[in-house]
């Protein structure tokens, strides 16, 4: 397990290779070339995706602790750039995340049960959207891919009841249940933790019961986001010489980022993000090398965004917020 992120990179990258090998490099280069700066346009256009991202993970803090959207935009930022290039399994940044909360006055059950349940709702509606782009793709297809999405539609379909079952588990307490029973198995050595898990399940469902808060963010926040990430999508494809409408922009998103939700254990989503362009986008009538264009086009905001955003992450360590321990201290000159 300990070198399962650097093989499904070697492996993803062979097989990324070989796609552009494949559909000849040349035309691919070339694609790339015409869209010139049109590709930083595309990439800065995920602006539009990350500000609904941070409101809505904000909205599941309480106000008494919520810290301000600045804030929460900084972190999404270092989040996504983690979880995007480092071999973390995509949850390294949430570790990072909880860890930066602490530093601006979010105590560790907020900040654990705001993380959870966003990955919950972003996982429903990642689903939600994937279903609705089936659909779409159901009445454009042929027979063949016809049949193909149907059977993805209904494979997710199935998956609905399981990720329900996900979020009504919450409320049977499984922090505080695992915490005692590895408690027992220790001989006590961890019956502190109980306390702490208790109250982590405790505000995961304070979180749930605030019902408008969780439709807002499924609904409008969510929404949001997907149309600025197939946003960034539609102005690839145009620069890239592309007459592909945005509803072609946003099936494609929307089953890039589910099967990108599958591939986790792969950093980057190395050839599985190649791969699911060129199936995906030759579903919907794009060529080969357009699909693979559009790929390259997903790794240059990588490197606008994400390289940036490690540099960033290794500097909020030292200056983001301000420990509580060090506030604690009596002779702290910011405590009041």
């Amino acid at each position: 397990m300990k070198y399962l992120g650097s093989v499904a990179a070697l492996l993803g990258l062979a097989i990324a290779g070989w796609l552009i090998w494949r559909d000849d490099p040349v035309a691919i280069l070339r694609l790339l070339e015409f869209a010139g700066g049109g590709l930083v346009l595309a990439a800065l256009a995920h602006i539009f995706a990350m500000l609904p991202n941070a409101w809505d993970w904000r909205s599941l803090i309480r106000d008494a602790e919520r810290p301000s959207l600045a804030t929460m935009l900084k972190l999404v930022w270092i989040r996504e750039s983690i979880n995007g290039l480092l071999p973390v399994a995509r949850i390294g940044g949430e570790i990072v995340s909880f860890r930066l909360l602490g530093r601006v006055g979010v105590r560790p059950a907020t900040a654990v049960a705001s993380l959870v349940v966003d990955m919950q709702l972003t996982l429903v509606s990642q689903v939600v959207f994937a279903l609705v782009a089936l659909g779409y793709l159901l009445e454009l297809t042929s027979s063949d891919a016809a049949r193909l999405a149907g059977r993805l539609a209904w494979g997710l379909a199935a998956l609905m009841p399981v990720l329900l079952l996900f979020v009504l588990v919450q409320h049977a307490r499984p922090f505080e249940r695992a915490a005692r029973t590895l408690n027992r198995v220790t001989s006590g050595k961890v019956y502190a933790l109980v306390g702490k898990s208790a109250r982590i399940d405790q505000s995961i469902k304070l979180v749930w019961r605030e019902t408008g808060v969780v439709i807002r963010y499924l609904f409008i926040w969510q929404t949001l986001q997907c149309l600025g990430l197939a946003l960034e999508i539609w102005i690839a494809l145009r620069v890239l010489g592309s007459d592909a409408s945005f509803a072609t922009a946003f099936v494609l998103e929307a089953l890039i980022q589910l099967v990108s939700s599958v591939a986790f254990v792969v950093p980057g989503n190395i050839g599985v993000q190649e791969g699911g362009f060129v199936v995906i986008g030759g579903m919907l009538g794009l060529d080969a090398p357009t699909c693979l264009a559009l790929a390259g086009a997903r790794r240059v905001r990588d490197l606008l965004f994400f390289v940036p955003g490690l540099i960033f992450w290794q500097l909020a360590e030292r200056s983001f917020g301000l420990p509580r321990s060090m506030a604690a201290k009596p002779g702290n000159a910011n405590v009041k």
